[in-house]
């Protein structure tokens, strides 16, 4: 049976396609679908902020493919895990959570605890878009451990 992963971020244009992008990339089961949204509607059918997309590119990693949706409520319904990258994009998901719906929603980082990290920090600010593709890459290999 495949399952939904979602990876949830504020804007949907760094962290989360990030995740989605190299979630995939390094995922050698095809039982396991990936996608990315975002808690804010600021960017929906954009692609992936550029600087984003150069760094991934860097390290090997397509993101000019994907394009910004928001999340929804609905998403609780086709996702069997939804992550958010930090504890705001926790929020803003479970805020939306329907009633008695019991989809898991975990902190990325949580799949990488050797990095000390509580958070992905949000690259379009800190503008340290290797540190977060650090943190994606560690954690990503972490989630594929639970999932496989």
């Amino acid at each position: 049976m495949t399952q939904h992963v979602l990876f949830v971020c504020l804007g949907n244009i760094c962290r989360s396609p990030s995740a989605e992008g190299v979630a995939r990339a390094l995922s050698v089961c095809h039982d396991i679908e990936f996608d990315s949204a975002g808690t804010s509607d600021w960017h929906v059918n954009e692609p992936p902020y550029a600087p984003m997309q150069a760094a991934a590119k860097a390290r090997g990693y397509d993101l000019s493919g994907l394009r910004a949706r928001q999340f929804t409520s609905a998403d609780f319904h086709q996702f069997d895990l939804i992550i958010g990258m930090d504890r705001d994009n926790c929020n803003g998901i479970e805020a939306l959570r329907p009633p008695e719906n019991d989809t898991p929603v975990r902190l990325f980082t949580d799949f990488a605890p050797e990095t000390g990290m509580d958070h992905v920090p949000d690259p379009y600010y800190t503008r340290d878009f290797d540190q977060t593709l650090d943190l994606v890459e560690a954690a990503s290999r972490g989630l594929l451990r639970d999932l496989t």
